[in-house]
């Protein structure tokens, strides 16, 4: 694109760019006019033109701030639920499994145990671990808000936002986002904080990481159905994923009761979108903005039919990559000072007065050629294993977990089966007068009344965890008989978890017992949906049997827990 309207201000430019020869910062501009380079107000009419394909500086402002906004979420969820979950008195705190590794490792912090658990929590002070916990969430918070409402990201700002994360992941093992946000790091330039930096372009090896990761979240995810459960060669998957999903919303309860054809049409789609368009990315920039958009629809409809935490909307950003400055140019206002800068470098590249490539240009090209490779060799393990019959999923390689295995729902349960806590005051919890009030969880189904929660992008933890801990007995999560004696003692922090504590008064439940019910989607139209239900369940048995604080202390004891606190009965 030729330059047009030239002005005096064309000297201005020529001196900008001898100076920017002497400048030595690793891929960054130094100088906070030159920084801001969209911000000049004194373009000329080129602004009305379109941008160019193949160039990605508004990609990765879009990248940046989609990234930026999954670590917001994060955080946020960090920040709410660490403390009650990992925290100085949570359900599985991370300061005794630290100490643990830490004896593992030869009782001493040093580098084995920060490549066992790599966590900045080990050079903190252990004393008040929830503060440590809260702190590390809310500076995650503040970076990731400044990211999402600028647009503007260094290297450092993203390295900062990688490690805190990191470390929380380490200890609250929770690993989500790890490689999206490492790769996130090298779109930034070193310093300068600026939407476009124009001596720090957008590298196209840094794309391809990203493209390389949603191609490998999918293949993972298709081949991973294809080779487990048998529904999803015989296309009858759809038909109890809707219902059996660990969180499921609104759309859930009427997308379960589509027609047995449209379930089959779901599944194909499903196929076509892991296994099929994924390959699209390598076969030119017409076909990879399909895929782009392929998968960013299909993440869509996921996001609309169930509460699957933030791993939707953290999938969609490596399909971001997908795009280029021409085809995200829509995002932008036409005046606005990104894509005002956008096309003023375009136009100057096109009438070949681009910038003579500094020093610290030239690192930051090693740099990128050295992500490319690192990529590369950490990939070879996991491209093996999706080649293997013996494919394995969500598993890291590495320490640092930068290059990793997906895969969800390679088996389908077909029946939803739920753990639900209830209490009573009574002395003796087998009397027949005795009356069992249960607790409510913030989306776990529990009151057959009440609508499913719609809650995506953010997570309860524990709802998630209860999901799990129904397939299994109460010995493979000994932590629900843990929250059981939590609950017994009216323990605020366990109870900030859940929505409803039937025992809010100032006694506490004497006893507390886990019931086993099978739930289904009542049938709309129905007389049981006439009556405002939602569920209908049967009871299958008892989970756990009644507990009381007395007869937990040796189980307590057997596993190092601190013992709930009796309240004192008030009469």
């Amino acid at each position: 694109m030729a330059a047009s309207g030239e002005t005096t201000d064309s000297s201005v430019r020529r001196r900008r760019v001898n100076k920017s020869e002497t400048d030595t910062d690793t891929g960054s501009d130094l100088s906070p006019g030159e920084a801001d380079h969209g911000a000049d107000s004194r373009l000329e009419p080129d602004t009305e033109k379109p941008l160019l394909s193949g160039s990605y500086w508004l990609t990765r402002i879009v990248l940046l701030r989609c990234v930026a906004f999954i670590y917001l979420v994060a955080f946020c969820v960090a920040y709410n639920q660490n403390k009650q979950l990992i925290g100085e008195h949570g359900l599985m705190p991370c300061k005794s499994y630290l100490n643990n590794v830490k004896r593992y490792v030869g009782g001493k912090i040093g580098a084995a145990a920060l490549a066992y658990t790599p966590t900045i929590i080990w050079f903190l002070d252990w004393s008040d671990m929830d503060t440590n916990l809260d702190v590390m969430a809310l500076v995650g918070m503040a970076l990731s808000l400044f990211v999402l409402v600028t647009g503007m990201a260094n290297m450092v700002m993203m390295i900062t936002l990688w490690v805190l994360y990191h470390s929380l992941v380490s200890v609250g093992q929770l690993c989500q986002l790890l490689e999206t946000g490492f790769l996130a790091i090298f779109l930034c330039p070193l310093w300068t904080l600026s939407q476009v930096p124009r001596r720090c372009p957008p590298s196209i090896i840094c794309i391809w990481t990203f493209r390389w990761l949603i191609v490998r979240i999918m293949l993972g995810a298709g081949l991973i159905k294809i080779r487990g459960d048998k529904c999803w060669r015989e296309l009858t998957c759809m038909d109890y994923h809707y219902e059996t999903q660990p969180v499921p919303n609104p759309m859930s309860y009427y997308m379960h009761r589509s027609p047995w054809w449209f379930h089959r049409f779901e599944t194909l789609s499903n196929h076509f979108i892991e296994l099929i368009a994924p390959f699209f990315t390598f076969m030119g920039r017409r076909m990879c903005m399909i895929n782009g958009a392929l998968q960013i629809l299909f993440q869509v409809v996921l996001i609309l039919s169930g509460n699957l935490s933030f791993l939707n909307w953290l999938t969609i950003v490596p399909s971001v990559a997908c795009f280029d400055d021409a085809s995200l140019a829509f995002l932008f206002c036409s005046g606005g000072g990104a894509k005002r800068a956008v096309l003023k470098i375009q136009s100057e590249d096109a009438s070949g007065r681009t910038i003579k490539p500094t020093k610290g240009m030239m690192i930051r090209r090693v740099v990128n050629i050295s992500l490319g490779v690192l990529i590369g060799f950490l990939s070879v393990p996991v491209v093996t294993n999706l080649l293997s019959s013996r494919q394995v999923m969500n598993t890291s390689f590495d320490p640092l977990r930068i290059v990793n295995t997906y895969g969800a729902f390679g088996s389908i349960t077909k029946e939803r089966t739920e753990v639900i806590f209830q209490g009573t005051l009574s002395p003796d919890p087998k009397a027949p007068e005795a009356v069992w009030e249960e607790y409510q969880f913030y989306c776990k189904p529990g009151d057959v009344y009440r609508r499913p929660c719609f809650i995506s992008p953010y997570h309860y933890r524990l709802d998630w965890l209860m999901w799990f801990a129904a397939f299994q007995t109460y010995e493979q999560s000994e932590w629900v008989i843990h929250i059981a004696g939590r609950l017994l003692s009216n323990d605020s922090s366990v109870l900030s978890l859940l929505q409803h504590n039937p025992f809010q008064g100032p006694d506490p439940p004497r006893w507390v017992r886990g019931e086993h019910f099978i739930y289904r989607f009542s049938q709309p139209g129905s007389s049981s949906a006439a009556e405002g239900k939602w569920w209908i369940r049967k009871r299958i048995g008892a989970y756990f049997p009644a507990v009381d604080l007395q007869g937990l202390r040796g189980y307590f004891q057997s596993r190092n827990w601190p013992h709930p606190h009796i309240p004192t009965q008030k009469h």
